[in-house]
């Protein structure tokens, strides 16, 4: 009876052995866990606190946005009139349902292409030697170094010779372009990509397209969607690119149409227009959210990929 219990006792701590760590041997004392925990808690209570702000306020009315506690509720429950007031060009500056939808194109359009072409930039760059490889890499890597600011006015004197002003593809074709997507693709090549398997798919008659599309996009699946969703966050918080190439209001994303709801709101004569922009500001970051939700399993699987490969 003794053994068995003893053997039991035994079974149980393996087990917890196996699902737990003991704190020790990360090098840390349970004080040092104690205060990071309590930092992460202030930090993520900082970064959700205007989220919350937003989704308080955009329940209330104008007066009671400047008349009641900011992270409290307030009688009437008005979200459903604010949501709806989206639908409407309400300020004269735009309907929000008009530049959400130019957002997801835009955003989803660059996302695609720049995820495509970083593929290939990336696959090019890891795993063909050519002369200049590693000059041409750093020559595209350095224009992270350039500001928007600087590159402004060139762009729209070409725009307009070009006639992409005010066009679609204005927006979309230079938001395709992504130097940190072919560096993190190539990164990411030289760390899940063996050459080889390259090589032997090669000797056994592969053609290159065959190659990337069969071999190397299915192994890094983690890679393009961390490309993917670094896109879409970048093009979705865009707001110089739009504000210079468009002057209709009907072609604004949301960076830009915000912006304009918000100017109407501080100096407008139309009441209730803040709950709605607040409204607004809540629906604008939900996709986003939701994105994320939805792909973290591989953009975390890329992370531990990324963290474990050596």
């Amino acid at each position: 009876m003794r053994s068995q219990t003893r053997s039991r006792q035994e079974r149980a701590a393996s087990r917890g052995s196996a699902d737990t760590v003991p704190i020790h041997l990360y090098g840390l004392r349970r004080g040092t866990v104690t205060v990071m925990t309590l930092i992460s808690g202030a930090f993520a209570a900082f970064i959700l606190a205007p989220v919350l702000w937003l989704v308080i306020n955009a329940t209330k009315t104008q007066a009671n946005v400047y008349g009641t506690p900011g992270f409290w509720f307030a009688r009437p429950f008005h979200l459903f009139q604010n949501l709806s007031a989206l639908g409407r060009n309400v300020s004269g500056a735009g309907i929000y349902l008009q530049w959400l939808g130019n957002t997801l194109l835009y955003a989803g359009s660059a996302a695609v292409g720049a995820t495509v072409l970083s593929a290939m930039a990336g696959y090019g760059f890891a795993r063909f030697r050519f002369r200049g490889a590693n000059g041409l890499f750093y020559l595209v890597m350095s224009t992270l170094l350039v500001p928007i600011t600087s590159v402004a006015l060139p762009l729209f004197l070409v725009y307009a010779k070009v006639g992409l002003v005010n066009s679609v593809w204005g927006m979309i074709l230079p938001s395709m372009v992504s130097p940190v997507g072919i560096y993190l693709m190539r990164t990411y090549i030289d760390a899940s990509v063996p050459r080889d398997l390259i090589d032997a798919a090669r000797m056994d008659g592969a053609s290159e397209t065959r190659i990337f599309l069969r071999i190397v996009l299915p192994l890094t699946v983690p890679g393009l969607v961390t490309v993917l969703l670094l896109t879409v966050v970048a093009v979705w918080n865009n707001y110089f690119l739009p504000l210079i190439i468009f002057s209709r209001n009907g072609l604004y994303p949301l960076t830009v149409g915000l912006s304009s709801l918000s100017h109407a709101a501080e100096t407008g004569s139309k009441a209730e227009l803040v709950p709605v922009l607040i409204a607004g500001g809540l629906v604008t970051i939900l996709p986003l959210i939701l994105l994320f939700l939805f792909l973290e399993k591989y953009f975390r699987g890329g992370a531990l990929q990324g963290s474990t490969t050596g």
